[in-house]
């Protein structure tokens, strides 16, 4: 079966909704649905001449369509277990952003419903798909760093720098009881633990607000959309955290440090990841994603851009479309991510390096001992789903 033959139906049609589409239709994939209130399905629908608009948040219509394969679940946090599950039932294969779902329980249900189904189930951590760190994977599992001894990186953005600055996700009932962590803070780390093939053991972590009181606009705001229009606001407190460091444990010995923040000003979106091993380090800047450095102790630095000398290993070339000098990134990283997905769906018995819905579980319960680490200020292990 050819990836172009499956069809797609998207629930959600906010800040990422749409990447999703855009990432589909480049890849030659209809999507023949999308679903969310009216007037935001229909504005959907005839922006990307998507044939059926289906409003009132009715997602059982839009699962239950006999034209969609493949559902992408894109609504807000809260409604992710629910979305999953019905896609589930109604027999379709399905992506679903991160995280997979509120809780540890939540997760466990899906993961059970998923296996069995037989479906192909991956939650979305594009990081995976830029070539850099395709790369930094196969270098780590070729021994090119030797021992890792440590990963240090953050992810920083400016989006809530504001007190003014409001959206759904601030809200624990909405997002979680993590925002910062949870939302971006998990990017990073499934992508260092993606490229170690090593997962976190134990965490110490210190959560901080930067603002405890907030200004909530009298109507809802778009992830990065900025302010409401009218001046009409209402004070709230904040439960969620703004900016966080966490010390990491992973398994095979190894050490890491994260900084998140989303109240750095200047940082529009920059996720930093560097390795440190026993051999060689190398580091990556998002903000700058065709560029791999890498360092040395007794011999100068090297940087390496992506498609020549350095960062053109055979089993990367796959995930990278465009000649050397033609950037790619953060668009591209969800095309290569859909296109391995699909292809998987297809029946391709290719390596699934996309995430799985074991690992969307891991993550949330590596957000819990976060959480639990923060409250009782210890380290705190990472409990993993017990094999059924």
């Amino acid at each position: 079966m050819s990836l172009t033959h499956l069809r797609a139906g998207v629930i959600g049609t906010g800040f990422i909704g749409p990447v999703h589409i855009e990432a589909l239709k480049r890849l030659g994939i209809q999507v023949v649905a999308v679903c969310d209130t009216d007037a935001n399905a229909a504005a959907a629908a005839d922006r990307f001449g998507i044939p059926n608009a289906i409003g009132g948040l009715q997602y059982q219509r839009l699962v239950g369509h006999p034209e969609v394969d493949v559902v992408h679940v894109a609504s807000p946090n809260r409604l992710h277990a629910e979305h999953s599950l019905a896609a589930l039932a109604a027999g379709k294969h399905v992506v679903c952003e991160k995280p997979l779902a509120m809780t540890s329980q939540e997760t466990a249900t899906i993961v059970a419903a998923a296996k069995k189904s037989r479906r192909v189930f991956a939650v979305n951590y594009n990081l995976r798909f830029y070539a850099a760190l395709q790369t930094l994977r196969a270098m780590v599992a070729d021994g090119q760093f030797g021992r890792i001894i440590h990963v240090n990186g953050s992810y920083f953005q400016d989006w809530l720098f504001h007190d003014t600055d409001y959206n759904w996700r601030l809200l624990p009932k909405e997002g979680g009881k993590l925002r910062a962590l949870a939302d971006i803070g998990t990017h990073w780390m499934d992508a260092a633990s993606f490229i170690l093939g090593d997962h976190v053991a134990e965490v110490f972590a210190d959560l901080g607000i930067h603002h405890k009181k907030r200004q909530r606009p009298l109507g809802e705001v778009k992830t990065f959309g900025g302010k409401t229009e009218g001046g009409r606001w209402q004070p709230y407190t904040v439960e969620t955290e703004d900016y966080a460091s966490v010390l990491l444990h992973y398994g095979g010995g190894a050490h890491g440090t994260l900084s998140v923040s989303q109240v750095a000003a200047g940082r529009k979106n920059q996720l930093r990841l560097e390795i440190y091993g026993s051999k060689q380090s190398a580091w990556w800047d998002s903000e700058s994603p065709e560029q791999l450095t890498f360092g040395h102790r007794d011999q100068a630095n090297q940087v390496a851009i992506r498609g020549a000398a350095g960062f053109s290993r055979d089993e990367v070339r796959p995930y990278m479309d465009y000649p050397a000098g033609h950037v790619e990134g953060f668009a591209d990283s969800f095309k290569m991510q859909f296109r391995a997905i699909y292809s998987r769906i297809a029946g391709s018995k290719a390596a699934a390096l996309f995430a799985t819905v074991q690992d969307g579980d891991a993550e949330v319960r590596l957000c819990e001992a976060i959480l639990a680490s923060h409250t009782a200020r210890q380290w705190q292990k990472v409990a993993r789903l017990k094999k059924a």
